[in-house]
């Protein structure tokens, strides 16, 4: 079983001008974020828009994301029901995915015992062949509580837990971990720094879909504890995220990975007129702060 550990870039999807999925598109992403230096690639996240994706565009995706990737990839399994998220997680487990990560249903409210059951009977039917991880998103699904989430890792049922929090929420559960083997994976660009010193063992990182040189040199630093890279590193990472937070998740990312020369295709939903001239400006931006962060980055 390989290791999860270090960043995970959380994809787009890219998609044609009519909208269909872009698969030659999204092998040119794939190859861009091998070369790039991330650990591993999560296809199908939040970030990746898996709520406008069929099945069999998510299950065809993961199949040749795997067969491309030189490093591990993850499949988010998201569905509205347990047994669309199990099709996708058995198709998942099929490519070679190597973990699976899996919200709680989305659209509809459900209380914390439910979304219990959801997990325990996902696991029973999945009967294992792939690691599962617990994803804590802030939308579109109902959170889980963190009594959910450890009593649910105490199972032994699943690999880990991907964390929303900051450093403390990560130090809380790795006070509750206690030597046992599930992981935690941190995913707010903006906390990654806290959940990383605080013990996370990797993270999923959106913004690495599109600088991936540069949250890679930032998770380093913060290993090495190079304090002085950790902060230019940083200060570059939370200049984009500025930008990121003004726009609709995930507009500003795909702009920014279709300014590095990839294939994105049409926003899934237009922009206001307002936005559509802050985005250009942030065009304009990112044009001339792409080249700083990218000397930064070899420099360290």
């Amino acid at each position: 079983m390989i290791e999860i550990q270090g960043v995970y870039a959380a994809a787009i999807t890219p998609r044609s001008q009519h909208g269909e999925l872009d698969f030659g598109a999204a092998f040119e992403l794939i190859d861009f974020l091998c070369k790039g230096g991330v650990n591993g690639i999560a296809l199908c996240s939040e970030v990746g828009e898996f709520a406008a994706l069929s099945t069999e565009e998510r299950s065809r995706l993961a199949l040749l994301a795997v067969k491309r990737s030189r490093v591990p990839v993850l499949v988010g399994v998201g569905s509205a029901s347990l047994e669309g998220s199990l099709t996708l997680a058995r198709e998942a487990r099929r490519a070679g995915a190597a973990g699976l990560l899996l919200p709680p249903p989305h659209f509809f409210s459900y209380d914390q015992d439910d979304l219990r059951e959801f997990y325990l009977q996902f696991a029973a039917q999945l009967g294992g062949g792939v690691p599962v991880f617990l994803a804590r998103l802030p939308a579109p699904c109902t959170q889980l509580h963190t009594s959910t989430v450890l009593d649910l890792l105490s199972t032994g049922r699943f690999a880990g837990v991907e964390e929303t929090g900051d450093g403390d929420s990560v130090l809380h559960l790795r006070a509750e971990r206690q030597g046992q083997p599930w992981r935690i994976l941190a995913s707010e660009d903006v906390t990654l720094v806290a959940a990383r010193r605080a013990g996370a063992h990797g993270a999923i990182s959106a913004a690495a879909c599109a600088v991936p040189e540069l949250v890679t040199a930032l998770d380093c630093a913060i290993r090495s504890q190079n304090q002085l890279a950790v902060e230019q590193l940083e200060a570059m990472l939370q200049e984009f995220l500025l930008w990121v937070n003004q726009f609709p998740q995930p507009a500003v990312l795909k702009v920014a990975t279709g300014l590095r020369s990839l294939k994105t295709g049409p926003l899934a939903v237009p922009l206001s007129p307002e936005k559509q001239r802050r985005m250009d400006q942030f065009r304009a931006w990112f044009s001339a702060w792409l080249p700083g962060a990218k000397k930064l980055t070899a420099n360290g």
